[in-house]
């Protein structure tokens, strides 16, 4: 099985601190994270000013303010990303930002070489359009979108010869009730649209993603954050580094025990099967000349002899020498 990438989803985490985004990297990268992802945006060309926040955001934040107000403080500067993309290449860790705007987009084009197309944008025919152009291997997620929407945004990005495309799995919940994850729908999108699928998690714990896996997720985005009580609206549904650790090694955990799908003997099973299995052996005391029947033949640890598998074939025989109680048998 190939490696599953892991996205450490800092996204807006970081409360609008620089200093606090770097420590997310450095955390993504102690965590195993393969890629720590962030959002950039340019807030004048992503939201109206009637633009309201979506339920959750009033829940986890505990204030009905306009979008534009909420974001105006969680968002960084283009200088910003580009201290933090070199900053993240000194950790060691790849560096990935979402764009929600066309702007955007030519910012971070020289900066990145895949795309992460977020929920939201999924139906947003001009910004699929600028993607596309680019030429760019992308990842995009499904949440909120009907399995028609997920063909009509591959078939923008197709028809721009697009076709290095993994498509996650998502719930637009945070946090996503464990009852409404439905992760088959995996299953649903790759048998519909052929291309590999992962999941983006937005459940509270590691499980779920871990399960995706399982499932065949190649990608797996989770959000991480230093600490889930710090006010913004995706803490509650993000991992801290001491989570995020432990669903990364289970994820490499799953990886080696998916295996290739070939049945064949471990080492271990080859040496265990003669003291697990059965052989013909006495059941009493048998001279040379007697008839092998049912009566004098049972099946007993160890499978040194021979197979019970061979039973009819040594009933009827005779034995060819004397057999103790408990010998096995020889024909």
């Amino acid at each position: 099985m190939n490696k599953t990438l892991i996205i450490a989803e800092a996204g807006v985490n970081h409360n609008g601190s620089l200093e606090m985004a770097k420590q997310l990297v450095v955390k993504a990268k102690e965590c195993g994270a393969d890629i720590v992802k962030f959002q950039t945006a340019n807030l004048d060309a992503i939201v109206s000013k009637s633009a309201s926040m979506a339920d959750y955001q009033k829940k986890n934040i505990g204030t009905n303010k306009s979008q534009k107000e909420m974001l105006s403080k969680l968002l960084l500067s283009y200088e910003d990303f580009i201290e933090l993309a070199d900053y993240s290449k000194s950790v060691g860790i790849s560096f990935l930002s979402t764009p929600f705007d066309i702007e955007s987009i030519h910012f971070l084009n020289d900066m990145q070489d895949i795309w992460k197309i977020p929920s939201g944008e999924i139906t947003n025919y001009p910004y699929l359009v600028e993607i596309a152009k680019t030429g760019k291997k992308v990842i995009m997620s499904t949440g909120m979108a009907e399995m028609k929407e997920i063909g009509d945004a591959l078939n923008v990005l197709e028809s721009y010869d697009i076709n290095d495309i993994t498509i996650l799995h998502c719930v637009t919940e945070y946090p996503a009730e464990i009852g409404n994850v439905n992760l088959r729908v995996m299953d649903t999108i790759r048998n519909t649209f052929g291309y590999p699928v992962g999941y983006s998690d937005h459940t509270q714990g590691s499980e779920v993603a871990m399960a995706a896996v399982a499932l065949g997720a190649q990608v797996i985005e989770k959000h991480l954050t230093l600490d889930r009580n710090l006010p913004g609206p995706d803490h509650k549904a993000s991992l801290e580094p001491d989570e995020f650790k432990h669903m990364v090694d289970g994820i490499r955990k799953i990886e080696r025990c998916l295996g290739t799908g070939v049945k064949r003997l471990s080492m271990e099973e080859l040496s265990n099967r003669n003291a697990a299995r059965k052989s013909i052996i006495a059941k009493k005391v048998i001279r040379k000349g007697e008839v092998l029947t049912t009566e004098n033949l049972t099946t007993k640890r160890p499978g040194t002899g021979i197979s019970p598998m061979q039973w009819n074939e040594v009933l009827g025989s005779k034995a060819i020498r004397d057999f103790h109680e408990d010998e096995l048998i020889e024909v």
